[in-house]
């Protein structure tokens, strides 16, 4: 009985035996074949990185000024008898805007002019009459201080008079009218804004330690979100003297020509100014680049035992330009770098090169027309 037991048992741990051991062949052919296969190659585009000059330029943002602009107020009260502009129309120094009524100061006008016809009759008749000293010094002084005060009594209302006709202090364009004949203003309402914006001012802040590369003269090439793909030239015409205290930084202000007046004030600009140096970089569309939190990098196609492999290098961004990004370490000029299909390589991977369709790769890109 034993041995029926121990027989039993011997052959239930051959067989056992057996079955893992073919288990084992299995995974290890398995394992095996696996480690003979080759990943299929992925496909990438490539361009070749070219070594270019470029200027040195410094991005900011900024805002469109008027070269002039004011808001027009009335600087006395008084009931509007006629508004003699449009709506956006343009002026010119000295025309007037808006009259006032002017009867009161137009009667005290006159009253006044006669009062200073009497002074001055008063004044020669206490001249003649001191001559011969038939009156007295004090006599003469009081006739000509008398004169004196009719005819500043003159200059007071035809001041007055003035203020009642206002008119536009410079050349420029009117906002949208405010007023309407009949009105009464008071001191200080406002009766329209004039703006000049031929030439126009952009605005804008630069970093403190940039303050040293920033002199007038220096050209500016100016965007805005409106105008797409349009760029405006222009030159720094002053930088503030004093750096802000909360965010250290400089104004810098510069001057565009508007002869068509595209440009409006409060716009929202880009700016970039061009600094007179040339450095020396490498030149890559900017898809070529891999951002990542411990470094940007890019994938370079190079040969490895015959076949082609993606090895990445770690580089140093300097300026963009429209499609282009400049490279001051990492890539020399003539290297062939990925610029499409960066997220499925790995350091090693083997690619094959397809350029039937490659990024966009233009300095300076416009918007496709419709």
């Amino acid at each position: 009985m034993k041995k029926r037991v121990v027989l039993t048992v011997l052959v239930a741990m051959g067989v056992l035996a057996a079955i893992f051991g073919y288990r084992f062949l299995q995974d290890k052919r398995a394992r095996a074949a696996q480690a003979a296969r080759k990943p299929a190659p992925a496909a990438v585009t490539t361009a070749t990185a070219v070594q270019e000059k470029w200027r040195t330029t410094l991005s900011a943002v900024g805002t469109l000024e008027s070269f002039r602009g004011v808001t027009i107020r009335a600087e006395i009260e008084g009931r509007l008898v006629s508004v003699n502009f449009d709506s956006g129309a343009l002026v010119k120094a000295g025309e007037v805007l808006v009259e006032m009524d002017t009867a009161t100061e137009a009667a005290q006008l006159r009253s006044n002019e006669a009062s200073a016809r009497l002074a001055q009759l008063n004044l020669e008749r206490a001249h003649e009459l001191r001559r011969n000293s038939t009156n007295t010094q004090a006599d003469f002084d009081a006739a000509e201080a008398t004169a004196a005060q009719t005819q500043a009594a003159i200059e007071s209302t035809k001041a007055t008079l003035a203020k009642k006709r206002i008119v536009a202090p410079f050349d420029g364009r009117v906002s949208l009218r405010q007023v309407n004949p009949g009105q009464f203003l008071n001191k200080g309402d406002a009766v329209v804004s004039l703006e000049a914006t031929n030439p126009i001012y952009t605005d804008f802040t630069l970093p403190q330690q940039e303050v040293t590369h920033l002199q007038p003269g220096l050209s500016v090439h100016v965007r805005v979100d409106a105008f797409p793909g349009r760029d405006f030239t222009g030159t720094i015409e002053a930088t503030d003297p004093r750096v802000s205290t909360a965010t250290r930084s400089v104004r810098v202000r510069a001057v565009l020509k508007n002869e068509d007046e595209t440009l409006r004030p409060g716009m929202f600009a880009h700016v970039e100014v061009e600094l007179p140096d040339e450095n020396t970089v490498v030149v890559l569309p900017s898809t070529a680049i891999v951002y990542s939190p411990y470094g940007d990098s890019v994938y370079v196609v190079a040969k490895e035992n015959g076949a082609l492999v993606a090895q990445q290098r770690f580089v140093q961004i300097g300026a963009k330009r429209g499609d282009q990004i400049s490279l001051l370490k990492g890539v020399s000029p003539g290297d062939e770098v990925v610029t499409a299909g960066q997220g499925k390589l790995r350091p090693g991977t083997p690619v094959t090169v397809n350029n039937t369709v490659v990024p966009t790769n233009n300095p300076a890109p416009k918007p496709a027309e419709s």
